[in-house]
């Protein structure tokens, strides 16, 4: 299989950037917890014919002629999803999560509503209310957060839901090794009377394969994004389950109504090919096998990161994600770890953590996860080895310092930069990382034109 080679011919410049990308990915070690490797048929979806047609509305109810066939593909889409996850609804057009949520906010809120949802800093999403979202300045936003052991508060959801009776509670994050309490939290909704909405963009190819339990008992609304542990392409759904149905009959058509006409336009019709792809994929009992080796590489790894004396956020993860506290090395050393590992080819990023002590922009911890790398074929071992590189590179950059003095941290990091590329313990550890990256080889049937 020849990739990109048309795309050379008409943009040599182009093609360069994407061949280095490529390059980049399949000689590193990809642990943002958001990333993962999708298929090359779902790639194919991606890129095919199907980006040429415009089909605003719905199945049966386009305002433009020609979709008979995208149709088809829509409610395949659709009725795929519809059995994984359980549910009565499925709108396979947001364009991707954040679009997803606002829209959920559209079809049953007014601005100025009291909102819930998880703080930042407590590992929250932007969308579920954060200040600087504009779905914290559109609505009355309530933040709930983690105890000091990093689990959520559920007794201060209770007490902050009963005081201000939010109209919309959601449950679900960006940053939270573990498990989401949707029964618990649907208790809280039910007494105020809220709709409880389920963000799983992490967890959507735990919550398939049985890893995870699953929101659609509990929630009303359930959201999520496509290419993480589903391992689609970018995009969203937004689902109703029985439960919100019998809360408000309507509930379907007003998602549908608040994502078309309310917040967009025609649909990414290639894009709902490879959701529907990637959803038969998920629908496999290969499928389950590496939703299970995620979690099992996740525990592997947490625990190799604590026996090197790296501390972590509840000491351990029940999924796939491990969030590391440096706090007790140097607040604000995040953007020193995320950067020097990405040196030696191991990319994480930055990441608050419970009780911050520095800031968003120099946060003091490290977000990591398996999916991509449990993609390749990772395993245990390998997490193991892993751990030791991560722990080796912090290590090293144990005596860098935050400077207080906002002026003199670009000056300061620039320094550190060019200090890491020097390294030559960086260089060893970024021989390990290829070393490795060699053993589990990336997109094997794709070839770049000049191979």
């Amino acid at each position: 299989m020849v990739w990109l080679d048309a795309v050379m011919e008409a943009d040599p410049e182009l093609f360069g950037y994407m061949k280095e990308e490529l390059s980049r990915q399949k000689a590193s070690l990809e642990m943002i917890p958001s990333e993962n490797f999708t298929s090359e048929a779902v790639m194919q979806a991606v890129g095919s014919i199907l980006t040429n047609k415009y089909s605003e509305g719905y199945p049966g109810r386009r305002y433009y002629g020609g979709n008979e066939f995208i149709d088809k593909i829509e409610r395949l889409a659709v009725n795929r999803a519809k059995r994984l996850f359980n549910v009565e609804h499925v709108n396979v057009q947001p364009y991707s999560g954040s679009p997803a949520n606002m829209e959920v906010y559209l079809s049953i809120c007014k601005p100025g509503d009291t909102v819930m949802g998880q703080s930042l800093t407590s590992g929250g999403h932007l969308t579920h209310g954060s200040p600087a979202s504009a779905t914290g300045q559109i609505f009355n936003s309530m933040q709930y957060g983690v105890r000091p052991d990093g689990y959520i508060d559920l007794d201060a959801v209770r007490e902050l839901a009963v005081n201000n009776k939010p109209k919309l509670i959601w449950v679900g994050s960006t940053a939270y090794v573990r498990r989401l309490p949707f029964k618990e939290m649907a208790s809280i909704a039910d007494e105020v009377g809220a709709y409880l909405a389920a963000d799983i963009s992490h967890i959507s190819g735990l919550v398939i394969a049985g890893v995870h339990e699953s929101p659609a008992d509990y929630a009303h609304i359930i959201t999520t994004t496509t290419h993480k542990t589903l391992r689609g392409p970018r995009g969203a759904m937004i689902m109703v389950t029985k439960k919100g149905i019998e809360k408000d009959p309507e509930l379907p058509s007003k998602i549908d109504k608040a994502v078309f006409p309310g917040m967009q336009g025609g649909p990414h019709d290639h894009v709902t090919a490879a959701i529907a792809i990637s959803l038969l994929q998920a629908s496999t009992p290969e499928f389950k096998e590496y939703a299970v080796q995620i979690v099992n590489n996740a525990k592997a790894l947490a625990a190799a990161l604590m026996k090197n004396n790296i501390d972590l956020v509840t000491n351990g993860t029940d999924n796939h994600m491990v969030l590391a506290d440096l706090t007790s090395i140097a607040p604000g050393l995040g953007i020193f770890a995320q950067e020097a590992l990405d040196a030696v080819g191991v990319t994480m990023n930055k990441n608050t953590v419970p009780g911050e002590q520095s800031s968003a922009f120099y946060p003091s911890g490290l977000r990591m996860g398996t999916p991509a790398i449990t993609t390749r074929g990772m395993k245990e071992q390998q997490m193991y080895l892993i751990a030791d590189i991560i722990s080796e590179v912090i290590n090293n950059i144990r005596g860098y310092r935050l400077p207080g003095d906002k002026d003199a941290r670009i000056d300061y990091l620039r320094t550190f930069r060019e200090e890491i590329k020097k390294s030559e313990a960086m260089r060893d550890l970024k021989k390990r990382t290829v070393e490795i990256s060699a053993m589990f080889p990336l997109y094997k049937n794709i070839l770049l034109p000049a191979e």
